[in-house]
């Protein structure tokens, strides 16, 4: 009688995850490295006219002209720098803040009460609104006044599901017996509770960059943030709608990053989050 052949050990769990999130997230690393690797490769000027207006594709311009007979291709290559900067610096502030006041939330009571009551009436102020009132009050501010109010508006949410997460964690026993132990609070909040929220951080940090690209596109369209003769998807698509019947590329384009970008990091984002448990099937 021979032995069984060895099998093939089954992929961890967490070599699987790895893989999930790496796959969903492709095509967002894709744009993210297009978008740095653009301003090299455009073939004209972001600020020069190679054709007609709203030409179509063709004679030298590979997704025809905009509304002013600039180059689609050149503009796009160089207009997603811009617009992911902005996205991931609105979505590191809005993530480390929140991480910061949840953590404190949970491990303080008292003190999260009062964070829960500020959330509360933050999250009462409609976000186009707010965006209004910060860059009208700010005229100069441009693009930086848009990411001030996307990361004020954005806070509130994120600290309420940083502080969700964190409250089972904060009333483990391990975590009581540190503070006992007389650790301060700065130790329990980064060395206790952070390293259990990893998942939750990373699939905060996805969501708050997609909503971070959203509110910069809604601000361009509210002729907010960035302006012309600057190169920016957001803008483009503003810029360009009057012509889509004549070149569609020139607002299909960057609606087709914009889109593609938000679409795969929120399937990233998903697959970073924590896992739902299920119920126990009853014997």
């Amino acid at each position: 009688m021979t032995a069984d052949a060895p099998t093939a050990a089954a992929p961890a769990p967490a070599t699987r995850r790895t893989g999930r999130v790496l796959l969903r997230a492709a095509p967002a690393l894709a744009l993210v490295v297009l978008a740095l690797a653009g301003p090299l490769l455009a073939p004209h000027p972001i600020d020069t006219p190679v054709t007609f207006p709203y030409a179509e594709p063709g004679n030298g311009a590979a997704l025809g002209g905009d509304q002013l007979g600039r180059d689609v291709l050149s503009r796009l290559l160089t207009g997603g720098a811009p617009l992911l900067a902005t996205a991931l610096a609105i979505a590191v502030v809005v993530t480390a803040a929140a991480t910061a006041i949840g953590i404190l939330a949970a491990l303080r009571p008292a003190i999260g009460r009062w964070i829960e009551r500020a959330a509360d009436l933050t999250i009462l102020l409609p976000s186009v609104l707010a965006i209004m009132l910060i860059a009208l009050a700010w005229p100069a501010g441009g693009r930086l006044a848009v990411a001030a109010a996307a990361t004020l508006l954005g806070i509130p949410y994120a600290v309420r599901i940083v502080a969700a997460a964190a409250a089972p964690v904060a009333a483990t026993g391990y975590l009581e017996a540190a503070a006992a132990g007389g650790e301060r609070l700065w130790h329990l909040m980064v060395h206790e509770v952070l390293p259990n929220l990893r998942s939750t951080i990373l699939a905060l940090f996805g969501l708050r960059f997609v909503e971070g690209v959203y509110i910069v596109s809604v601000a361009a369209f509210l002729q907010l943030g960035p302006q012309p003769p600057e190169a920016d998807w957001a803008l483009m698509i503003r810029e360009n709608a009057a012509g889509i019947t004549l070149n569609p590329w020139a607002v299909g384009a960057p609606c087709l990053a914009v889109g593609l970008l938000a679409i795969s990091v929120n399937l990233a984002a998903e697959a970073l989050a924590p896992a739902r448990p299920t119920p126990e099937t009853p014997l």
